[in-house]
């Protein structure tokens, strides 16, 4: 019999606080504690959540007896975070993506270290990659069968910058909080490209192994721009991969598009396909069309667990992105429990990461064709 697990959500700002009434109510958690630098904000958060056990730094809740941690800062701290909390012996799941840096080599060398450090320890790390628990990369998973062959992937991640759901402009003053400066503008697209691949990669059960992309710079661009920190002047990056299982795919991170802000991928294969174009969801073969719902290509959460996030009105609550986070709750405290692997374990993460760092080098050099470092699979894989 599965033993409750002992959890601690690091971070409960905006989207931090929006976690912890999830892990709070599942059945397989029996206690959870909050750590936020802000003592303000970390009161507010244990009050609303009928918490009582709070800590004021990483460095305090680490010396706690909790089994695992959430974490769920800010993203240039996540793998820094994450490595420190598992060399402190703890499991570690993290908001996306693993890690952020202008500095590729930066990023991929975090990459080297969170994997390391997850097979030095044996504690489990978990990415909460949204892509992978939205409906229609679930319904893709039950039906890898039936694709037959894999051709062709495509993924896409379009947000604006002024998106008027969600401005970026308000994300990055919201994160650097008084720390911001117009320096703190830009933002490098494919440095964030998890959205545009977690999915489709997660059905291929493949990875990236070349990439070759191209960017977009719009003169009149007034975020991305050369004098920002960043330096990066793309707001928009096209990047072609080679699949290791022979397919291709194609991926899109746009912050500069007059569109929807959509997450989404298309696959295609020899008997079947999967075709989403702006969330409308189609499976068609050389004969038949099926539009497909979200309810009809979402997994069945397990019973208790389905009961335990039911509100007073006997509604499903799944959360934000595509109602994926209830499943990344559930799939993280689960393997924990369940002493597993995660599904977005340290490997899958990387996977969903590395490409799109190596894209960026490319579409610097004008489009050139570079390997994607490949860290092999978990142990006993």
């Amino acid at each position: 019999m599965r033993m409750g697990i002992k959890l601690g959500v690091v971070g409960v700002g905006a989207f931090g606080s929006g976690f912890v009434g999830l892990f709070r109510r599942h059945p397989l958690v029996s206690r959870v504690a909050l750590c936020d630098l802000e003592p303000e904000r970390l009161a507010a958060c244990a009050r609303a959540n009928g918490i009582a056990e709070t800590y004021p730094s990483l460095d305090a809740i680490l010396r706690s007896d909790l089994d695992a941690l959430a974490i769920i800062t800010q993203p240039w701290l996540h793998a820094p975070q994450a490595v420190q909390a598992m060399e402190a012996g703890k499991h570690v799941y993290s908001a996306v993506p693993l890690t952020y840096d202008a500095d590729g080599d930066r990023v991929l060398d975090w990459c080297d270290r969170v994997v390391k450090a997850s097979r030095r320890t044996g504690q489990f790390y978990m990415m909460g990659e949204t892509s992978y628990f939205r409906p229609e990369a679930m319904y893709c998973r039950r039906r890898r069968k039936d694709f037959g062959r894999f051709v062709h992937a495509e993924g896409m991640y379009f947000h604006d910058v002024d998106l008027p759901a969600c401005s970026l402009r308000e994300v990055s003053r919201a994160r650097w909080g008084r720390a911001w400066k117009p320096s703190k503008a830009g933002g490098i697209p494919m440095h964030y490209p998890t959205h545009s691949l977690g999915g489709f990669l997660s059905v291929m059960h493949a990875r990236v192994t070349e990439v070759a992309a191209f960017g977009f710079h719009d003169p009149e661009d007034d975020w991305h721009r050369a004098d920002t920190e960043e330096g990066n002047v793309l707001g928009n990056e096209t990047a072609l991969l080679k699949i290791s299982n022979g397919a291709t795919a194609e991926i899109k991170e746009y912050r500069r598009v007059g569109a929807f802000g959509h997450e989404g991928f298309s696959l295609y294969g020899t008997k079947a396909s999967l075709v989403d174009s702006f969330g409308r969801v189609r499976w068609m073969t050389w004969e038949t069309e099926e539009e497909l719902s979200p309810e009809a290509m979402r997994d069945p959460l397990p019973p208790d667990v389905a009961a335990a996030f039911r509100d007073e009105k006997g509604a499903g609550i799944y959360g934000g992105h595509g109602g994926s986070h209830t499943f990344l709750v559930n799939e993280f405290v689960q393997a924990v429990a369940g002493r597993r692997q995660p599904a977005i374990n340290a490997w899958e993460a990387v996977r969903y990461l590395a490409p799109g760092i190596v894209a960026h080098q490319s579409a610097l050099r004008g489009g050139a064709l570079l390997k994607v470092p490949d860290w092999g699979d978990p142990p006993g894989s």
